[in-house]
């Protein structure tokens, strides 16, 4: 059972591709699979939210900016503009479905990997990479005030090539 308890994850859409999985609303077909996994957090499965859906989950855990996913919509011939694919994204993000990295202050970008995890940033190539057995990275978090709770903690290492 998941975090998100009987619920079909992001991750099971492309584990499932093509196989047998009739367990939770799931048939082993991608696309029907995001529909149900939209189903299943409340979101209404239009054609473009399951389709961009599909692009988004199908491939396993992975790091997109807007601009990206946009990019990977026209090439597979998904008629959305931007701004949808930016509403979808931060649609998806509300109901729990991806997790918003932030980098620079400017530079968003969705996981498609929900789990506790940090990140390396590769400054050059302006990739996002999750590191791997990062549990013990943050050593004592602070006191957090009154009335409050951590919802998480993000971190992200960045990393350039060394200098010769």
């Amino acid at each position: 059972m998941s975090e998100f308890g009987s619920r079909i994850t992001p991750n099971q859409v492309s584990a499932d591709a093509g196989r047998d999985a009739p367990a939770g609303g799931r048939n082993g077909c991608p696309w029907h699979d995001v529909q149900a996994l939209l189903r299943e957090v409340g979101l209404r499965p239009t054609r473009q939210r399951v389709a961009l859906g599909w692009l988004l989950f199908a491939k396993g855990d992975r790091h997109l900016t807007a601009e990206m996913l946009y990019e990977e919509a026209s090439r597979a011939k998904i008629a959305v503009s931007l701004a949808t694919i930016y509403n979808t994204l931060h649609q998806f993000t509300s109901a729990g479905l991806l997790r918003e990295v932030t980098v620079n202050g400017s530079k968003t970008y969705f996981d498609t990997n929900v789990s506790d995890h940090h990140h390396f940033f590769i400054e050059n190539e302006h990739n996002l990479v999750d590191i791997p057995n990062a549990d013990s990275i943050v050593g004592q978090l602070p006191q957090v005030p009154e009335g409050y709770e951590i919802s998480r903690v993000d971190v992200v290492v960045r990393l350039r090539p060394k200098r010769r």
